[in-house]
């Protein structure tokens, strides 16, 4: 069985700027990929049959994104084999790093390499947004300016950097979250070519601290040491340095059981070369 990296990401900042007809949200959001990753075991099977081979807390096999994947690329595709797939996790479930989104991209670039599928990355990115709204970024594979849902997508150039991630044990509901009332819906939207480091806020930092007073403690410790923001949804809040160094000394001083680590920035996704530019061929 060989083993693929499924990398969080961070959201810089996130905004909501509107909401479509269907409920849809729409956002602008900077996308950084982090090198603190889930793990995805794949070894094809010539019958067809795609299983998962260990449990997992929390993941049940049909809530699974990376069984959805595998079964939706070879559907399309029209492949005749299957897959034994193990799921390493190492993300915090529903900690807004994008753990499971990062885990479907994973098995959708993956397998399209071990299946010689062959499909150029602007079709995993359409494959990746039937099963959700994060995957096309972790298929993208760059730092990226996101809009519209989360599926318009513009590269960004990024400073280097360190981040402390703090993992606050909240259950946050994405959903409930942005199904509150109070969240604030009409930021302005920015063009793409004006953000900068340290541009906006995350929208739905207030909504989540109000419901979750552990997510206000996390966050308002972190302040102290860095300007400190939360990423997605929550729980998990997060700020940046510019050396590990500097993060490992700030998470050494954390409070009692205050959990967390520390992470690099990364450019692109460890898998970026897995997918295949528009109208290339397979090898």
């Amino acid at each position: 069985m060989k083993y693929f990296p499924a990398p969080a990401k961070l959201n810089l900042f996130l905004h909501v700027v509107g909401r479509r007809a269907d409920g849809y949200h729409l956002l602008q959001s900077a996308f950084r990929l982090i090198d603190r990753a889930d793990e995805i075991g794949i070894e094809p099977r010539a019958d067809g049959v795609i299983r998962r081979v260990n449990a997992i807390d929390g993941v049940s096999l049909d809530s699974d994104l990376c069984l959805r994947a595998a079964r939706l690329l070879k559907e399309r595709t029209q492949s005749a084999q299957g897959a034994d797939i193990e799921l390493v996790k190492r993300l915090p479930i529903g900690g807004g790093l994008g753990g499971g989104s990062s885990d479907a991209a994973t098995v959708l670039l993956a397998l399209n390499r071990l299946w010689n599928t062959g499909l150029s990355r602007s079709r995993l990115q359409q494959l990746g947004a039937e099963l959700g709204a994060d995957v096309p970024f972790f298929v993208f594979g760059e730092s990226a300016f996101a809009e519209g849902i989360g599926d318009m997508l513009t590269p960004i150039a990024l400073k280097p950097a360190w981040y402390l991630v703090l993992v606050p044990q909240a259950g946050v509901s994405t959903a409930e979250i942005f199904g509150a009332p109070e969240l604030r819906r009409n930021a302005a939207p920015i063009p793409a070519a004006r953000y900068a480091d340290g541009f906006g806020s995350n929208d739905l930092e207030p909504v989540t601290c109000a419901r979750f007073p552990d997510v206000t403690r996390h966050l308002n410790w972190l302040n102290q040491h860095a300007t400190a923001r939360m990423t997605g949804s929550g729980a998990c809040v997060f700020a940046a340095f510019p050396s590990a160094e500097a993060a490992r000394s700030v998470l050494g001083s954390a409070p009692a059981g205050m959990q967390g680590f520390v992470a690099r920035g990364l450019d692109r996704h460890p898998l970026y070369d897995l997918a295949l530019s528009a109208g290339a061929t397979p090898s």
